[in-house]
């Protein structure tokens, strides 16, 4: 491949459908209110409005740690949604998401928002270890903390979904079935853009990191969407990735997002009376 090209495509082409916050200058208010939102949401927590706990450490790493929030009524053991954060494996943090739990366990399903270490301080291989080391985690401690340990599901944005479709390939035992959204499947434009600078990925570690590179013989239900009006490179991605799974027997469903963009295509994943949201609710409780 010749330098700084993927796909025919020049340096300048590929960071601009690399480059979300420059694409929709107007993230910071959408990143303003889901702050607020899920600093509502703890407060109601820490107000035993809400069952859970925060800041609960699954390693011993700075990052790994998560965020449990708890139905209050219904069976004892319900089943749990983990959230994988996106953020270019560089940003955003566990409590920034919040705001996606109260849809969930109202509907009588746990919700755990996970953390993990950030670039440059760690690989992606690291991260995606962190995450493989999560979820058993959850499964070993589920009586504890009150959910279902048997059925674990898990869902992401962006890099997260990256990180839920790694963890759904690798984990497989553990994970019922998962949920991408806006998610990277091909980690060579990555490294073909400006994000090189930081993540410093090289050609082994693209083959050994891209989802759409790693398909499986078999695999859990994987509910995929990305928003409309995304960039070609996202909307390039998932397609391609729902095809080679379809090609292969596997189960993949696309949940349509249309009108939506990199940073409101996460909110129709805690819309109540959005067809994501249904999706990912009739995966987790009927499976």
């Amino acid at each position: 491949m010749p330098q700084g090209l993927y796909r025919g495509m020049s340096r300048a082409e590929i960071d601009r459908q690399m480059n979300l916050r420059a694409r929709w200058p107007e993230h910071p208010v959408y990143l303003a209110r889901w702050a607020a939102e899920s600093a509502e949401v703890r407060r109601r927590l820490a107000s035993r409005l809400l069952d859970g706990r925060l800041d609960v450490p699954y390693g011993d790493a700075a990052g790994e740690k998560l965020d449990l929030f708890l139905p209050k009524s219904g069976p004892a053991r319900p089943p749990l949604l983990v959230f994988i954060h996106g953020g270019y494996w560089q940003g955003l943090d566990k409590g920034d998401f919040s705001y996606l739990a109260p849809p969930f366990v109202q509907a009588g399903i746990a919700f755990a928002s996970l953390n993990y270490d950030l670039a440059p301080s760690v690989t992606i291989p690291e991260i995606v270890g962190q995450i493989r080391r999560a979820i058993p985690w959850l499964v070993r401690h589920a009586e504890t903390h009150g959910f279902d340990g048997e059925r674990i599901f898990v869902a992401g944005h962006s890099a997260g979904g990256h990180l839920a479709v790694m963890a759904l390939l690798t984990v497989t035992e553990s994970i019922k079935g998962a949920c991408s959204v806006s998610g990277v499947y091909e980690l060579e434009p990555v490294r073909q853009s400006y994000h090189q600078d930081v993540l410093t990925l090289d050609a082994a570690t693209v083959r050994a990191m891209s989802p759409a590179r790693l398909l499986p013989e078999r695999a859990r239900p994987l509910i995929l969407a990305v928003g409309g009006d995304e960039t070609e490179e996202f909307r390039r991605q998932q397609e391609e990735l729902a095809a080679a799974w379809r090609a292969r027997g596997l189960p993949v469903r696309v949940v349509d997002l249309p009108d939506r963009h990199h940073f409101s295509a996460v909110d129709a994943l805690g819309e109540t009376e959005h067809p994501l949201f249904a999706a990912v609710r009739e995966m987790v409780l009927n499976a």
